[in-house]
């Protein structure tokens, strides 16, 4: 494996590593009764939340996610 192409495999695996934790956040906000859904939806992060769809790049979506579930627990 040349350089450039173990380049592009670690690349992949820490966009991999991204959507994962963009993944569980999310269906943490479900579970919490934050959200209804979420995935990617034309090159954006798709949130359903009060009956609206949220479209957003995919690291404002995790900080979005971050923000709602940190905002819930602090009240608790």
């Amino acid at each position: 494996m040349n350089e450039d192409e173990l380049k592009q495999r670690l690349n992949l695996e820490m966009e991999t590593i991204g959507v994962n934790k963009l993944t569980e956040t999310g269906n943490l906000a479900i579970s919490m009764g934050l959200i209804a859904g979420h995935g990617f939806h034309g090159g954006k992060y798709e949130i359903l939340r009060l009956g609206k769809v949220i479209l957003l790049p995919v690291n404002e979506a995790e900080t979005y996610l971050e923000q709602l579930i940190k905002t819930v627990t602090e009240e608790a």
